[in-house]
């Protein structure tokens, strides 16, 4: 007999696949808002000089897969296996602020005249935006999960 109360998390497998396209959906959705945003009003008076006039797919596409990966295994995950959407916002917020840093931070050490607006800015983004990526997505999940092991 099991005196465990929590129902039992899925499996990595079904975590990843419920995972993956919830909080991709979701962050893209945000940092397409943000960038939409962010583009006229910050990135282009700040750093004009240095923007290209268009971005490139495959860079781009690789830092979206690679970026949602590491929320799902970083925060998601540990979160549904906790049975707690807090984890997912707490870790995801830190996983934000980290990959934020390293990308702006190491900007504002090489680059002359990397603006701190940008910097704080990006911070705060990543930040936050991780973080509710990730809770939304970790709820999304032991949600479904919980529906999943009524059936």
């Amino acid at each position: 007999m099991s005196l465990r109360t929590t129902p039992v998390p899925p499996s990595r497998t079904r975590i990843w696949a419920w995972a993956y396209p919830s909080v991709a959906i979701v962050f893209l959705t945000l940092d397409a808002f943000w960038l939409t945003w962010a583009a006229d009003r910050l990135y282009r008076p700040a750093l004009g000089h240095l923007l290209a006039p268009g971005f490139e797919l495959v860079p781009t596409v690789l830092f979206y897969l690679l970026y949602v990966a590491g929320m799902v295994h970083f925060a998601i995950a540990p979160a549904v296996v906790a049975g707690r959407v807090a984890v997912a916002a707490r870790s995801g917020a830190f996983l934000g602020l980290l990959a934020y840093a390293t990308y702006d931070l190491t900007n504002q050490a090489t680059l002359s005249g990397w603006p701190w607006a940008v910097t704080l800015a990006d911070l705060c983004w990543g930040t936050v935006a991780t973080g509710v990526s990730s809770a939304v997505s970790a709820w999304w999940v032991l949600r479904r999960s919980a529906r999943h092991a009524a059936r």
